[in-house]
């Protein structure tokens, strides 16, 4: 299976890493740590030495309660690494909802617009459209991902019922109408948005059930990298432990591991250089025939 992008057909025959590049100072994990252009570059060269196949670059935060950030803001953080980043030799996605920004960022090379909005936005005048800006470029990839309400409110008041089927339902109606626009079905990738708007037991339920969104017809992007979900099943809430997004290491390669055996074509991870090396040991399994060994 093939995802088209601008500059690049990614074979997803085997499982692509996409490494997170966020220029930002409150992403909820390494808020503020990549703020400017030359840290922002230094960490994508970085990601690309410890195994990275794709950068995702996104310059505003979308976690729980996240203020929304101006167009000048996000094209301003956005932009100048963009510039550098496509001239690194992988494929480079721009985490965004924005289209001004989707469409500056594929003027300059970008290869994929991964989106939490799924492509609904259009800005006040209703005269910029996401899914027109993606529909209108003749290659870039896209990521379309479900999120319940918005950054503000998911987590206040998050989904009920059978999630598996509404997110499933949602991604299938977000896929056909791009379709509809006559964008082809190799240049798609779906996102199930975990934490976005899910309780802890929904958004395992979304892994343990991953085969129905498969089912959808679509490869899977599974984003699991640190998430507080991974925190509340490890932490001893007894002890009053709390684990920081630094110190989910183990349950994000735990989850990831899961996603993958379960279909995920892509990983978007902070930890490159770990998950690399759990997808290779995985790898190794799937490739040699084990010997049972008698006690």
């Amino acid at each position: 299976m093939i995802w088209q992008t601008t500059r690049f057909d990614i074979d997803l025959s085997r499982t692509q890493v996409m490494g997170i590049v966020n220029v930002t100072p409150d992403s909820f994990s390494d808020g503020g740590s990549h703020a400017t252009t030359t840290a922002a570059l230094a960490h994508c060269e970085q990601l690309i030495r410890e195994g990275a196949d794709i950068l995702d670059i996104g310059g505003e935060s979308t976690r729980p309660g996240a203020p929304p950030v101006c167009l000048a803001d996000e094209l301003a953080r956005v932009v100048p690494l963009v510039k550098e980043a496509v001239k690194l030799g992988v494929p480079v996605s721009v985490d965004t909802y924005k289209p001004q920004v989707m469409q500056a960022v594929l003027d300059l090379g970008a290869d994929i617009i991964n989106d939490v909005w799924a492509l609904r936005w259009r800005d006040a005048d209703g005269h910029v459209d996401a899914a027109r800006v993606v529909a209108d470029h003749p290659k870039c990839g896209v990521c379309l991902m479900h999120m319940h309400l918005e950054p503000q409110t998911m987590q206040v008041q998050p989904m009920q019922g059978d999630v598996v089927l509404q997110v499933r339902s949602f991604l299938e109606r977000s896929a056909q109408a791009l379709t509809g626009l006559g964008v082809e079905h190799s240049r798609i990738v779906l996102d199930p948005g975990i934490g976005f708007g899910k309780t802890v037991a929904q958004n395992f339920s979304l892994l343990a059930r991953q085969g129905e969104l498969l089912a959808a017809g679509y490869p899977l992007l599974a984003g699991w990298s640190r998430k507080s979900s991974l925190a509340g099943m490890t932490a001893n809430a007894e002890r009053g432990e709390k684990l920081s997004p630094q110190q989910r290491l183990a349950p994000s390669l735990a989850a990831a591991l899961c996603a993958v055996q379960r279909g995920a074509s892509v990983i978007r991870v902070h930890d490159v250089k770990e998950t690399v090396q759990v997808l290779r040991v995985l790898d190794a399994i799937r490739s040699t025939e084990l010997t049972p060994i008698d006690f």
